[in-house]
C-alpha cells in the first residue's frame, strides 16, 4: 500500500517505493500512545486514525496513558502478527523529545519485527539504543520532522495558482482537520484540490510535505514556497497552518508560512472557551477580529489580494446547541461562514470561497 495522497502537482514522496524488495516503512500501523498526559499529548495518532482509520490497527497504550482511541489494544508483537507494518509514534509534547521508556517500548517493537515512524523533533537514531536495534534487526527508521531536500531562501516572487492557508488563534484549534477537510469538500465538488502538509501528522497522513518548524527559521518561508509551487491547472493548494501568531512561542512559524504561501483565502481556526493560549497561562487568547486582521496585515507582504474566506471553530467540548451558537457568534462578529469540520464540515465555508474567487 502506497503512503500517498494524489498530488496534481507532485511533491517528493516521502514513503518508500511499495515495490522495493528492502523494507519499507508505511501502514497498516500500529498508534504509540505511550503515557501521553491528555488528549492533545496524541494529536498526531488521533490525526491519523481520523482520517486513515483504514491504515490504523490497533493502540499501545503505557500503564500511565491518560488517553485513548477507539482501536484495539495492541502490544508488538501482537501487532506483528496483526500485519502491522509500522509503529508510529504518535504523541506530542513540548520540545518533541522522547522519553526513556519511550525509547524502550520503540527498541521492543523493533525487536518484535515493526519498522517506526516518527514525529517527534528528537531524531529516532540519536537514541543510541534505538540506532543499534533497527541496524541489527534491518528495521526502517522515519522521522517526518528529517527533511532531505534543500530548500533556498524564500523570494517573494509571484506564482501561478490559488492557495488557501489555514490561520489560528493558538496552535492545536484544528487546522490541520479544517484543511483536510476542505480539500475532502473541494474533490467532492470535482475541483482539484491538494493537501500541503506542514506539520509531522499532515506529512505522515499525506506521504510529502515539508515540517516547516524543523527548518532553519531562515527557510522557512522558501520551505514555504517550496511545498506550494506554481500551478495553472486552476486548482487549489491547500496548507495547513501551524502555530499562530499571538503565540509567543511559535509566531515565527506562522509568519513565514504567510509569507512563503502567498495565500489568496485564508480560514481562519479556533476553539472556543479555550482559557488561554496552550501552555501559557500568561497570555490570553487573542479576539477574532484582531487575530484575522494581524493575519491579513501580514500576508499582504507577498500577496495583497488575500482575503479571508471563513472561520473554523473546534466544537468538540460544546454541546450541539453550544456549538451552533458559538457559530453563529462568529458569522456576527467578523461577517464569515463559520463551520466545525468535524460535525458541521465546511460547505458553507466552501460556497463562500467559490463565490468570491468565481471568474
Amino acid at each position: 500500500m502506497a503512503l500517498q495522497t494524489p498530488m496534481t502537482v507532485p511533491l517528493p514522496s516521502l514513503g518508500s517505493s511499495p515495490s522495493s524488495s528492502a523494507p519499507s516503512w508505511g501502514p497498516p500501523y500500529l498508534l504509540y500512545l505511550g503515557d501521553a498526559h491528555d488528549e492533545l499529548a496524541i494529536k498526531t495518532a488521533r490525526g491519523l486514525a481520523f482520517w486513515r482509520p483504514q491504515w490504523c490497527l490497533g493502540q499501545f497504550r503505557g500503564p500511565n496513558c491518560q488517553a485513548r482511541l477507539d482501536l484495539p489494544e495492541l502490544g508488538f508483537a501482537a501487532a506483528r502478527a496483526a500485519g502491522v507494518n509500522t509503529m508510529v509514534v504518535g504523541i506530542a509534547n513540548a520540545g518533541g523529545v522522547m522519553s526513556e521508556q519511550t525509547v524502550s517500548d520503540v527498541v521492543a517493537a523493533l525487536e518484535a519485527g515493526l519498522n517506526i515512524a516518527s514525529g517527534l523533533h528528537q531524531r529516532l537514531d540519536s537514541a543510541p539504543r534505538i540506532a543499534e536495534t533497527a541496524a541489527r534487526t534491518g528495521r526502517v527508521l522515519f522521522d517526518a520532522r528529517r527533511f532531505p531536500h534543500k530548500i533556498p531562501v524564500g523570494n517573494g516572487k509571484r506564482r501561478s495558482g490559488r492557495r488557501l492557508l489555514t490561520v489560528g488563534t493558538d496552535c492545536s484549534v484544528g487546522k490541520m482537520y479544517t484543511t483536510l477537510a476542505l480539500e475532502r469538500e473541494f474533490r467532492q465538488r470535482g475541483v482539484t484540490a491538494d493537501f500541503r502538509a506542514t506539520g509531522q501528522t499532515g506529512i505522515l497522513i499525506a506521504g510529502a510535505g515539508v515540517p516547516i518548524d524543523a527548518l532553519i527559521a531562515d527557510f522557512i518561508s522558501g520551505g514555504a514556497e517550496w511545498v506550494t509551487p506554481a500551478r495553472t491547472d486552476d486548482g487549489w493548494d491547500l496548507i495547513e497552518g501551524q502555530g499562530s501568531l499571538f503565540n509567543p512561542s511559535f509566531a515565527g512559524v506562522s509568519l513565514g508560512l504567510l509569507h512563503g504561501s502567498q495565500p489568496d483565502a485564508l480560514v481562519l481556526c479556533h476553539e472556543p472557551q479555550r482559557p488561554h493560549i496552550r501552555g501559557l497561562p500568561h497570555y490570553a487568547v487573542p479576539d477574532l477580529k484582531i487575530c484575522l486582521e494581524a493575519n491579513l496585515r501580514s500576508a499582504r507582504l507577498t500577496q495583497p489580494d488575500v482575503i479571508p474566506v471563513g472561520i473554523a471553530l473546534n466544537t468538540s467540548k460544546l454541546t450541539g446547541p453550544a456549538a451552533i451558537e458559538a457559530c453563529k457568534a462568529a458569522e456576527d462578529a467578523l461577517g464569515l461562514p463559520c463551520q466545525d469540520p468535524v460535525s458541521m464540515g465546511v460547505s458553507r465555508i466552501a460556497d463562500y470561497l467559490f463565490s468570491c474567487f468565481a471568474s
